[in-house]
């Protein structure tokens, strides 16, 4: 029982981690969307944004809960994470530096309300990546002693829950930090995507050992052998990514929040 702890755990922290990576940049988008506004009231849009953001995410978390063991939702949700890392991974290494790019004529001339739920769709839009990427996790640990919530594993869920928070609360705390370590390190924001990207790998394994699908054994997901792998491929897409040297120009990330 306690080695299945230990790997939610382990799980949380890789989530947590890979929040932090995503939200520097989500973080960077919203300040971007507020920068028009009087010093006043950028602040207080980028709160009562994330308020909004907060409820909409924990709707979206409820209503995937029932969804999440649909081999076709978790194959929709494979290719999706899937694209959007090899996407990043390939501008990052080929194209600009800047990938989460927002114009600010886009914004300007936006009143307080407008900037309040740009912000909470822009954050919206955010979730589904961290969501899916908790979810494709979550389905891949072993099941909990905790009862069911929807169609999901109760400490599944919870993983999934503690995800959606970690994002809302690392976009408003701790992202000026991130941003920073991104200056020092800009090498870990390509490597946050390639993660995103094999764990859209691991969403396609459990999604082919789905029941209805059967071209895997139903219990390869959960196998000693697949979870080495997968935890040991992610380690080293992570030291990679952390020992990669710096060569790129660095984009400027100040945030005032």
């Amino acid at each position: 029982m306690e080695s299945i702890w230990l790997e939610y755990a382990w799980a949380l922290l890789i989530l947590i981690g890979l929040e932090g990576l995503l939200s520097a940049d989500n973080a960077l988008v919203l300040a971007v969307i507020a920068k028009h506004l009087p010093e006043e009231q950028k602040k207080r849009a980028i709160k009562y944004g994330i308020i909004l953001a907060f409820i909409f995410r924990f709707a979206a978390l409820f209503a995937i809960s029932f969804i999440a063991n649909v081999w076709q939702i978790q194959a929709i949700g494979a290719a999706y994470l899937l694209y959007l890392g090899l996407k990043h991974v390939i501008k990052g290494l080929f194209g600009k530096n800047n990938i989460h790019k927002v114009e600010e004529k886009e914004v300007a001339g936006k009143g307080f309300g407008p900037t309040v739920g740009k912000i909470a769709l822009a954050d919206l839009a955010f979730a589904i990546d961290s969501i899916l990427a908790a979810v494709a996790l979550a389905l891949g640990l072993p099941d909990s002693p905790l009862d069911d919530f929807g169609g999901m594993d109760g400490g599944q869920f919870i993983i999934v829950v503690l995800g959606g928070i970690a994002g809302l609360v690392l976009i408003k705390f701790p992202a000026t930090w991130f941003v920073q370590l991104l200056e020092k390190r800009p090498a870990l924001e390509t490597t946050a995507y390639a993660i995103v990207a094999w764990v859209g790998v691991k969403l396609s394994i459990i999604t082919l050992a789905h029941e209805d699908i059967g071209v895997l054994e139903p219990h390869f997901p959960h196998s000693t052998s697949w979870t080495i792998i997968f935890y040991g491929v992610l380690v080293g897409i992570a030291l990679i990514g952390w020992f990669a040297p710096s060569n790129k120009s660095k984009p400027n990330r100040d945030i005032v929040f």
